[in-house]
């Protein structure tokens, strides 16, 4: 693999480079892979610092060119009120798994959004009911928009619920996105009314108590569970886990430190109480919903081939379109 050194390309380019819907086909097409054994087990390193930590993520992408990835990321909660900076910050580094090279650094913070947004919509194409009509999203921050953008992708919605602790949070979602979309958004003071309305519920708050109870979810409902990604984040009520369908991005990592280890810590499940990974439904290796009745909750922690699959295409498109600045390490 030829290059003249090692790309860089910043957030303004990246999020040029990569559109929702190729990041859907992506994440899609790469989760095929996982669930038909072609990819080998990703990896995943945490470290925690007070008010927040940094989490690494690798992962081996085959293809005609081979490509090894790592995340290296940052995460914060309270940045913006304290710093006006994002709660997520942080790079992918893209090297040739033949020799090692960096060919290039991205900016991560629009590869993990949209590639966030990405996996909840390939789970909601396998996985809702095919007539779901209204939706609720808790969380209006910036990974909110994005998962209601994916999930118009895939699923014809003609009423969004909005729910954030901050009302006005909502509020500007709602305004903001009702008329781009063409959709009904309607915020709301209180999510279990919302939920108990909704075929569909996606949760991407950085809650360390549980809101979305088992009470009020109806037959049938799809929950994206997206906002626990470490050990102490928690959305979903660990009853509701134990009595659902779990399809997880990662059996390991959901299992360790998603919504899904809440309820085996609380002695309500076990691992192999999981329905399947999402690869598994994907490639077909395990069926998905098999009635109307059943509530599924995808359990997504962020897994490094989505980081790693979205990148490379942002990467052979900069390649192919000569964007981007080079730069050697060494001379």
């Amino acid at each position: 693999m030829q290059h003249n050194g090692t790309l860089l390309l910043d957030r303004s380019e990246v999020c040029k480079l990569l559109t929702l819907r190729e990041c859907i086909e992506a994440v899609e097409s790469v989760f095929r892979l996982q669930g038909e054994g072609k990819i080998p087990p990703s990896g995943i390193l945490g470290v925690k610092a007070k008010g927040g930590g940094l989490h690494v993520k690798a992962g081996l992408l085959p293809a005609e060119k081979s490509y090894l990835v790592t995340k290296l990321n940052t995460n914060y909660p309270a940045n913006r009120t304290r710093f006006g900076l994002p709660t997520i910050q942080g790079m992918i580094v893209v090297c040739d798994a033949e020799n090692g090279a960096p060919l290039a650094i991205l900016d991560s913070i629009d590869i993990t959004i949209k590639r966030t947004a990405a996996a909840t919509a390939v789970a909601a194409k396998y996985l809702a009911r095919k007539n779901s009509l209204v939706a609720t999203i808790c969380g209006c921050g910036a990974q909110g928009r994005p998962q209601l953008r994916a999930m118009l992708c895939v699923l014809r919605l003609n009423k969004v619920f909005a729910f954030d602790l901050d009302a006005n949070a909502a509020k500007n979602f709602a305004k903001e996105l009702a008329d781009e979309l063409k959709i009904d958004i309607e915020p709301v003071g209180d999510p279990a009314k919302a939920i108990q309305q909704s075929d569909i519920v996606i949760t991407c708050t950085t809650s360390t108590e549980f809101f979305v109870r088992k009470e009020d979810v109806s037959p049938g409902t799809l929950i994206a569970a997206v906002g626990a990604d470490d050990e102490r984040k928690q959305e979903i009520e660990p009853a509701l886990i134990a009595s659902s369908k779990i399809i997880a991005d990662s059996l390991d990592q959901v299992c360790t430190i998603g919504d899904t280890h809440h309820a085996i810590a609380q002695g309500l499940m076990r691992e192999e109480n999981v329905y399947a990974e999402l690869g598994e439904i994907v490639a077909g290796k395990k069926p998905a919903r098999k009635s109307d009745d059943e509530i599924f909750i995808f359990d997504s922690t962020g897994v490094a081939i989505e980081d790693a699959v979205s990148a490379v295409a942002v990467y052979e498109k900069a390649r192919a379109a000569g964007i981007g600045s080079y730069f050697k390490f060494a001379a």
